[in-house]
């Protein structure tokens, strides 16, 4: 069993492995579209952005700068940066990120919250108006132009 390589005249060239890998290279665009016999694709682009590409529907994208993002069969996106923030976006649109730091953020169509490490949690409503609640029970409320509505000090 051998190696089959065709050179074609644009300058692609395609490689069929023994174990029926596929291996095309695409001159013009200095791309490679490895596709495995399980049915993985990998592509390994000029600027060092590699796609893989599962046989169940799932996209693993490396970009150049080490950020992986993943997009998943039923629709939600995971993109985890280099700095170790991490970005879930949901198929309703909401989005999670987690901080390096320990906070985290959740956006929604209503609101935007983030949680910090020591338990205090800040929303920011769609109108404007933000909520804070701190560990010690504390809820001080202001309104879109910053003024305080409700503080309950303790």
């Amino acid at each position: 069993i051998t190696t089959v390589t065709i050179t074609f005249f644009n300058g692609d060239v395609k490689q069929v492995m023994p174990d029926q890998t596929v291996i095309y290279y695409y001159a013009d665009a200095k791309t490679t579209h490895t596709t495995y016999s399980d049915g993985l694709e990998v592509l390994q682009f000029s600027n060092g952005q590699i796609e893989k590409h599962y046989p169940d529907g799932k996209k693993e994208i490396t970009f150049p700068d080490q950020t992986i993002k993943n997009l998943f069969t039923d629709g939600q996106e995971e993109s985890i940066f280099p700095d170790g923030t991490i970005v879930r976006i949901q198929r309703d649109g909401s989005k999670t990120i987690e901080f390096n730091n320990g906070q985290r953020e959740l956006h929604t169509s209503q609101f935007k919250r983030r949680e910090y490490p020591d338990g205090t949690v800040k929303t920011v409503y769609m109108n404007g108006q933000q909520e804070t609640k701190y560990v010690s029970g504390r809820v001080r409320v202001k309104d879109k132009d910053g003024n305080i509505i409700v503080d309950t000090k303790l």
